[in-house]
């Protein structure tokens, strides 16, 4: 029979899981707040784009421009990713540490996208979205690259190499655990 002191204790470490919701409400905060930066970004973006249809434009500053606004794409992609990255920990941090979200079982449009099973499982979607940031940086950085030698080509020929080897492990990895 346990005495009060160690029913007590556990109780107390029990509920010691619930100072994860510090970091939950910090998380989706955060998110938002990348939400809000990158959907700012998006509508500067679409501002400076006025003067692309205008004849003032020469052929090279409208490329110029073009290269400018397809990098600003590339970069507000990478801020929507970054803020999922944050909502999806959250979630799952408060999935794991705290309690179900009923919402996101009940729902039929959640897909089980936001319903964390695990710590593997939430390592896994956040593995997967983290990729999906490291590919658009990628992107970004090869659409400002100058190729001056064959060096250079074969980096980044490699550098697609490795993203198309690890999408090909993720996806892999995501089969073998529907099996």
């Amino acid at each position: 029979m346990k005495s009060w002191v160690e029913r007590w204790f556990e109780r107390l470490l029990w509920n010691s899981r619930f100072v994860v919701v510090i970091a939950v409400i910090g998380s989706v905060a955060a998110g938002f707040a990348l939400f809000y930066l990158a959907t700012i970004d998006v509508f500067y973006l679409v501002l400076h784009l006025a003067p692309y249809a205008g004849d003032g434009l020469t052929e090279a500053a409208r490329a110029e421009l073009r290269s400018n606004t397809v990098t600003h794409v590339v970069e507000v992609v990478d801020g929507y990713l970054l803020a999922l990255v944050m909502l999806i920990f959250g979630m799952g941090m408060y999935e794991l540490f705290v309690s179900d979200v009923d919402e996101a079982r009940a729902s039929k449009t959640s897909s089980r996208i936001l319903v964390i099973e695990s710590l593997d499982d939430l390592k896994n979607r956040l593995a997967k979205v983290i990729l999906m940031i490291m590919i658009v940086r990628l992107f970004e950085h090869a659409a400002k690259m100058q190729v001056g030698t064959t060096l250079d080509m074969l980096y980044f020929g490699g550098a697609i190499a490795l993203v198309g080897i690890a999408l090909y492990f993720s996806h892999k990895s995501e089969s073998a655990h529907k099996d």
